[in-house]
């Protein structure tokens, strides 16, 4: 209703013929990303900047932390394993949740519990204390994840949604790469803080989720009508544009961490020979050209369709993967960088619309399992991936990861227009 009613606003403001208000209205509308959106959007990008913020501070210290107890490498990668998969395993419970009890109470007990779980991390006294606090943490990250996708995802039309997907992503691109910078500052005073902070934020934005919230109708405990306009996981696994989005979904979270995050500095350093800094040049370059593209990536999508903005995607995640099983040159490894920052932008927001379009009443379970999609692809390919570069070298795993990208180009140009708005259906 709000975007409706913006030109409306804007002829009574000149009709009033206040320029100090004209012009305040313009400057409101062009320079505050948050305008056209509803007042969830704002408070759900808010509280999950902290987050972000906390995960980055984490992010490169957990690792030593759980070295420091004197346990081998596989030990140290279970740590983030564990928490991968309890994510992943708690996705339909949490969307159940999501439908049961609202998107409030859910995404601020959701941050809470991983607050709590932080803390008792940051105060564990071995590595098996360690590796179960963090594992239970994966259930209220999962929690907290699927009632903000399902806020974002019924908080605007489809002539929006992509746009706020991107902002959202963008505001926790920043809080990823501002992160690390305060973590590796507390690390050098003790191990321990990273964690002990991240809970901190995290505190700050459960509290500020449920309290900025607590007048919202969207994100409040649904009603008996409300119950019963629930969608199934079985109706919604009948639409395909939302079996597309899970299959783009999962090749997507494959290529961008599963195989990104594992596979490719190991080829970088071991193959082609460059320095750590050299690599996290790359990544760093990647980073902030998808923050870059992000918005017209969403305003793409929302304008042009879903389907083309998918077809941009995963061509060139596709490109992307071809180029590193190419790779000979580190300039080749920068092209690359550049090449999926691109293509990420795209991918980020518009699976995600897809399932908003399609979405009809309150959907937590259908949002919980697309979320586990993506889970997924992170955590089997690290796996299949490096089985395959053990026996066969890390050539063929990129070919493989190339093709499962051309898989998702392939399965997205029978992809039918998803906005309602614009063609007045929505499949």
């Amino acid at each position: 209703m709000r975007i409706m009613q913006l030109p409306v606003t804007m002829l009574l403001v000149r009709r009033s013929g206040n320029p100090r208000l004209l012009k305040a209205y313009v400057k409101n509308k062009f320079t505050n990303p948050f305008a056209v959106f509803p007042r969830e959007v704002g408070v759900i990008v808010f509280a999950s900047f902290f987050v972000a913020v906390g995960f980055g501070i984490i992010a490169p210290t957990i690792p030593l932390f759980a070295r420091s107890f004197g346990v081998n490498n596989a030990q140290v990668g279970a740590i983030v394993s564990t928490f991968a998969f309890a994510r992943f395993a708690s996705g339909l419970f949490s969307g159940k949740l999501v439908d049961k009890f609202g998107e409030r109470w859910v995404y601020s007990i959701g941050i809470g519990f991983v607050a709590l779980t932080s803390f008792a991390a940051g105060l564990a006294q071995n590595y098996e204390q360690l590796l179960i606090f963090r594992a239970v943490g994966g259930i209220g990250s999962s929690m907290f994840s699927v009632a903000a996708g399902s806020i974002l995802i019924r908080a605007v039309d489809d002539d929006h949604r992509a746009r706020a997907q991107s902002l959202y992503n963008g505001t926790f691109l920043v809080g990823m790469m501002a992160g690390p910078v305060l973590g590796g500052a507390l690390s050098g005073f003790s191990l321990r803080a990273p964690l002990l902070i991240y809970g901190v934020f995290l505190l700050g934005a459960s509290s500020s989720g449920a309290i900025l919230l607590r007048n919202s109708a969207l994100a409040a405990k649904p009603n008996s009508q409300e119950e019963r306009e629930v969608i199934t996981l079985r109706s919604a696994l009948m639409l395909k544009p939302y079996r597309i989005a899970l299959i783009i979904s999962f090749c997507t979270a494959w290529s961008l961490f599963g195989m990104s995050r594992s596979l490719l500095p190991l080829f970088m350093v071991e193959e082609i020979k460059v320095s750590p800094s050299f690599m996290g040049l790359g990544f760093t370059i990647s980073t902030i050209i998808q923050g870059a593209v992000l918005m017209r990536a969403g305003k793409f999508s929302d304008e042009s369709g879903r389907k083309f903005a998918s077809l941009i995607g995963t061509s060139l995640l596709a490109l992307f993967s071809l180029t590193l099983a190419f790779t000979i040159h580190p300039w080749m490894f920068i092209l690359a960088c550049i090449v999926v920052g691109i293509g990420g932008a795209f991918l980020s927001t518009t699976p995600s619309s897809i399932v908003g379009d399609v979405l009809e009443g309150k959907g937590g379970q259908v949002i919980g399992l697309f979320q586990m999609a993506g889970d997924a692809g992170a955590m089997v390919a690290p796996i299949v991936l490096g089985a395959i570069a053990d026996h066969y070298g890390f050539r063929p795993a990129f070919l493989l990861t190339a093709a499962l990208m051309v898989l998702a180009l392939l399965v997205t140009i029978k992809l039918p227009e998803t906005r309602a708005s614009h063609l007045g259906q929505s499949q």
